[in-house]
């Protein structure tokens, strides 16, 4: 989300500035509608999106439905909110299957747009989905493309069709012809083409593009766009409408540092839903794009479903309700701990999941000044034990401290304080298991740290009566925060239902919890 912190910042400061008026006055409104116009101006979102947008949100400002209201700025917000979901789609939209396969995805875009690592990235998505992707290397006139795409291949664990050496050498339309040929032979229901781009867009690059989707007639034609290129973005993306037209937009490169808003404009003037967003380098880092999530990420609202998902994703249940009947009897150790660690990293970052709670764009320095690697050493304090130590630190005596220590390059005094704040939160956690509520900041966001209970099921029906009671620690903290922000009227940056921003303290509590005094 780097790519739009800017226009986040910008619009978080204006309606900031809308708190304190009980009531709005046409001035108000002519206001701030000036300084979203600005702030969208200033992020790149093409102009006439901006004067349709901001002309929608002034004529919705001024109704009845602000004036009326019991908090006239947050209403306000939510016109935004929504009006912002509508340029960026509406409805999510997902892939298209077809009904007989193989189901055929064309990539299209400018070199240096990411198609290839988004093709690896999607062979991985669809891999855990249960499909057998092919990919297709027609990239053949890129230096080194088809190795980059077969060496992305092999990370993803997909099938790769590459009978050209590429750099110039092979007819692009025929291989992508025979590669979906080849698909039916070998009985894989999707096919990826990774097609050729330019460094601009010129006749080549079209005519090669158009006679690909000619001769393999793909379910989907996907345009990748980098996020950052600016205002080229609208030209780019209506010079490939034009020339080969698509039925989706891949944003790449969200997670850059650039203005990005003209990616935003990509959707409202081709027509053509967003369907994908790439956050990172890893390819794992892919998301399926959630008009309303991303509005709510740009207003600093949080993105506490994305939060639960990927909790769904990384946590084991079977393994969780174990965790929670440990708490339960006090059987928790640092085994334990460390497991749950474990399970805590294949979520991805922790300052990227941070950063999907509510109003923490207000504390982007204390979140930069979050120090990852603390889990790291953590980990390295705990596997410098014994089993017999893990399982049991009554029994760490001096001269054993000293020797986990060494083995994990850490002082005694890190030691000292990874167990005593273990044993602190072992004893917590007894507490509530046996029905207490210790209001500990931070502790429903650290693995294994967050209230146990029973399955999802229970979760599910505990939603409605008032919390989660879900076994998995994360996907609970996500689920009560989600339900917190659907009943609190205020407590975001400038109100609109959010749940709490964790504090200053809280973020120095989970520091803690990983080893770091």
């Amino acid at each position: 989300m780097a790519t739009f912190g800017t226009l986040s910042d910008r619009l978080t400061e204006t309606f900031r500035n809308l708190r304190t008026k009980g009531k709005l006055s046409p001035a108000d409104v002519d206001g701030t509608v000036r300084e979203i116009r600005r702030a969208l101006l200033d992020a790149d979102v093409a102009l006439t999106v901006v004067k349709d947008f901001t002309a929608r949100v002034r004529e919705r400002a001024l109704g009845d439905e602000v004036n009326r209201a019991l908090n006239p700025a947050q209403q306000v917000v939510q016109i935004v909110n929504e009006e912002l979901v509508g340029i960026l789609g509406g409805e999510q939209r997902r892939l298209q299957f077809a009904k007989n396969p193989p189901t055929v995805i064309m990539l299209a875009g400018l070199q240096g747009s990411g198609k290839t690592t988004f093709a690896g990235k999607l062979a991985r998505q669809l891999e855990k989905d249960g499909h057998t992707p092919l990919l297709v290397a027609a990239d053949l006139q890129r230096p080194n493309a088809v190795n980059q795409l077969q060496v992305v291949a092999e990370r993803a664990g997909a099938a790769v069709y590459a009978p050209e050496p590429g750099n110039g050498v092979g007819d692009p339309v025929r291989v992508s012809r025979d590669g979906v040929e080849y698909a039916r032979q070998k009985l894989h229901d999707v096919v990826i083409i990774d097609t050729a781009g330019r460094l601009g867009v010129d006749a080549e690059l079209m005519k090669q593009a158009a006679d690909i989707r000619k001769a393999t007639n793909p379910d989907e034609v996907l345009f990748v766009i980098d996020a950052t290129i600016g205002q080229d973005a609208v030209n780019v993306a209506k010079a490939f409408q034009d020339g080969v037209d698509f039925t989706g937009v891949v944003l790449s490169k969200l997670d850059g540092d650039a203005r990005g808003g003209a990616a935003l404009s990509v959707a409202s003037l081709t027509g053509r839903p967003i369907i994908f967003a790439s956050t990172g380098e890893g390819l794992d880092d892919l998301e399926p794009f959630h008009p309303d999530r991303m509005a709510s990420r740009i207003l600093d609202l949080g993105d506490i479903l994305t939060l639960i998902e990927q909790a769904q994703q990384a946590f084991d249940e079977e393994e969780a309700a174990k965790v929670a009947e440990k708490f339960a009897k006090d059987q928790f150790t640092l085994e334990d701990f460390l497991e749950q660690m474990q399970q805590l990293k294949k979520m991805g970052s922790m300052k990227k999941m941070l950063g999907m709670l509510p109003g923490m764009g207000q504390m982007k320095q204390q979140l930069e000044d979050f120090d990852e690697s603390e889990i790291g050493r953590t980990e390295a304090i705990i596997r410098s034990m014994t089993p017999a130590e893990r399982q049991n630190t009554k029994i760490l005596n001096g001269s054993r401290r000293a020797r986990i220590a060494r083995g994990s390059g850490v002082t005694v005094t890190d030691v000292n304080q990874l167990v005593n704040r273990f044993e602190q939160a072992a004893k917590m956690m007894k507490t509530v298991a046996r029905g207490g509520t210790p209001n500990i900041p931070g502790m429903g966001l650290v693995p294994g740290m967050g209230r146990p209970g029973g399955s999802s099921k229970r979760g599910k029906a505990a939603k409605k009566k008032g919390g989660s009671r879900s076994g998995n620690p994360a996907k609970r903290a996500a689920e009560n925060a989600g339900l917190a922000a659907t009943q609190q009227p205020t407590g975001s940056g400038f109100g609109l239902g959010a749940a709490k921003a964790p504090s200053e303290a809280d973020l120095a509590e989970i520091q803690k919890l990983f080893g770091k005094g």
